[in-house]
């Protein structure tokens, strides 16, 4: 998975807390965390492999909570917050989102 996948993820996370009507405090955490990783000139893989959850810190905006999901999603794809929501609001929803004029509201 690369830093663009990686930050997709965590954008669409952070979509899919805002429908549910989540912190909005925790949900721009994600955001702030996926614009770095967007462009983020080195790949999260090696940082994650050389480095772990510490060197991932060193982005800003990924602290060691959304570190550790970064390294989950490295390893297998998926991490257990995405799986509870995607469970209980489907990640389909987000595709309403793309129609001019749909919200999160």
């Amino acid at each position: 998975m690369n830093n663009e996948q990686l930050a997709r993820r965590l954008y669409r996370l952070s979509a899919l807390m805002e429908i549910r009507g989540d912190d909005p405090f925790r949900l721009r955490s994600y955001r702030n965390a996926a614009e770095a990783i967007e462009t983020w000139p080195i790949p999260l893989s090696r940082i994650a492999k050389e480095e772990g959850v510490e060197g991932l810190q060193s982005i800003p905006g990924v602290g060691k909570a959304i570190g550790g999901k970064i390294i989950d999603l490295l390893q297998r794809g998926t991490f257990d917050a995405w799986e509870r929501i995607t469970k209980e609001t489907p990640e389909s929803v987000l595709d309403l989102l793309e129609i001019p004029g749909i919200g999160p509201k």
